[in-house]
C-alpha cells in the first residue's frame, strides 16, 4: 500500500515534499503494518477501520516519528511500530471525535457513524488503540510506552475538557489554548520525542522534538479553527462551518464575541448556545470575525506558534530530516492562504 498524501500543487507541495521522500520506503512499511494490525476476524472491525485508514488522510504524525528518529541515525525497525501505533491512536481519536461532534463528513466521505453507527465507530476506535498499545510493548522501551501512553490519557482528558466547554461563550483564550494542547498538540509531541528516544539521543534532543511537536500541533489547530471560517470543504475534508453548526467554542469565536458590542455577543449567544446557527447565521459570523480581526489574530498565533517549533529544532544539527520537520511548519501555516 502506497503512501496516502493528498497534495496540492504551489508551495503546499514545496512544503510536505522533503518529508513524504524521505519517509517513502519506511512509510511503505507502516501502511502494511497497519493493514495487518487493522485485520480481524469481526468483520465490522476491518471494515470500520480501513474506511478511515484508506480515506486519503496525510499520515503527517507517522511521518513526523519516522522522520525523527532517523535524525538521529537510528538503524531497526522500532521506529515503524511506534509510527504504526501514532497512526493508530490518531485513527481513534477521528473515530471517537465524530461521535462525540455527531459530525457527518471526515476528509470528504461519510463519517464510520453514520455507515455503521455510534456504537461501532467507539469500540472500533477502542480496538485501534488496543493495537497500538501491543505495537508499543512490541517496541520494548518504556520510555516511549510512558510518552504514547501518556499522551492517550491527555487527549481523553482534553475530549472531556472540550465537551465541558461546549457551547459556553465564557470560555477564555487560556481555556481553549488548555483543550487544543491536549487534543491535538499532545500526539503531535509524542509522535515527534518518541522518534530520539528510540534512536537513544540526549535528553536535550528529546527536548527539543518534544517543544517542536507540541508548539507544530497548536499552530495545526489554530489553522484548523481559523479554517472552519476562512476555508473550503476541500481544504478541511469536511464542511465549512461543521464548528460553528456544532457549537464549537474555537479562538476566531472566542476573540468575535469578546471583541463584540452587546448586541453582537446577543447574536453569538442565540447562534453557539442556543442552536440558531443556519447559512445566515454562518454568513453573519463570517463578516463578524472580519470586522473585529478574529480569523486574521488566530492565523497570527498559529505563526507563533510555529515560529517556537522552529525554534526549536535551530540548535541540532543540520540533516535532510531537520529541514523537512522544518517544511512541515509552512505547510501547516499555508493551509488556509
Amino acid at each position: 500500500m502506497g503512501v496516502v498524501v493528498n497534495l496540492d500543487s504551489g508551495k503546499r507541495e514545496a512544503s510536505i515534499k522533503p518529508l513524504v521522500e524521505l519517509t517513502r520506503t519506511d512509510m511503505g512499511r507502516v501502511n502494511e503494518l497497519i493493514l495487518s494490525k487493522a485485520g480481524s476476524d469481526v468483520e465490522m472491525i476491518p471494515e470500520v477501520a480501513n474506511h478511515l485508514i484508506s480515506s486519503g488522510g496525510k499520515r503527517l504524525r507517522p511521518m513526523i516519528t519516522l522522520a525523527a528518529a532517523a535524525m538521529f541515525g537510528y538503524e531497526g525497525d522500532g521506529h515503524v511500530k511506534l509510527a504504526t501505533s501514532v497512526e493508530f491512536m490518531h485513527t481513534a481519536t477521528l473515530l471517537h471525535d465524530d461521535v462525540v461532534d455527531e459530525s457527518d463528513l471526515r476528509r470528504g466521505k461519510k463519517t464510520a457513524r453514520t455507515i455503521w453507527g455510534n456504537q461501532a465507530s467507539v469500540l472500533v476506535g477502542d480496538f485501534l488503540l488496543g493495537q497500538a498499545f501491543r505495537l508499543m510493548v512490541e517496541v520494548g522501551s518504556i520510555d516511549c510506552l510512558d510518552i504514547l501512553s501518556s499522551a492517550a490519557a491527555i487527549i481523553a482528558e482534553g475530549e472531556v475538557m472540550q465537551l465541558a466547554a461546549a457551547n459556553n461563550l465564557e470560555t477564555t483564550e487560556d481555556e481553549h489554548f488548555a483543550v487544543i494542547k491536549a487534543k491535538t498538540a499532545a500526539l503531535f509531541s509524542a509522535a515527534a520525542e518518541v522518534g530520539p528516544v528510540i534512536a537513544n539521543a540526549s535528553r536535550a534532543d528529546r527536548a527539543a522534538l518534544r517543544s517542536y511537536g507540541i508548539n507544530l500541533g497548536l499552530a495545526f489547530q489554530l489553522i484548523d479553527d481559523a479554517l472552519d471560517y476562512g476555508g473550503s470543504s476541500a481544504d478541511m475534508g469536511k464542511n465549512v462551518g461543521d464548528d460553528f453548526r456544532e457549537g464549537k467554542i474555537t479562538l476566531p469565536v472566542i476573540l468575535s464575541y469578546r471583541r463584540g458590542t452587546p448586541e453582537e455577543r446577543e447574536f453569538w449567544k442565540s447562534a453557539i448556545e442556543q442552536g440558531s446557527n443556519g447559512d445566515e447565521a454562518l454568513e453573519r459570523a463570517i463578516n463578524l470575525m472580519a470586522r473585529h480581526g478574529a480569523v486574521a489574530d488566530t492565523i497570527a498565533r498559529a505563526r507563533h506558534f510555529g515560529e517556537i517549533a522552529r525554534d526549536a529544532l535551530a540548535p541540532l544539527p543540520n540533516t535532510p530530516q531537520k529541514s523537512a520537520l522544518i517544511d512541515v511548519i509552512d505547510f501547516c501555516i499555508r493551509r488556509i492562504n
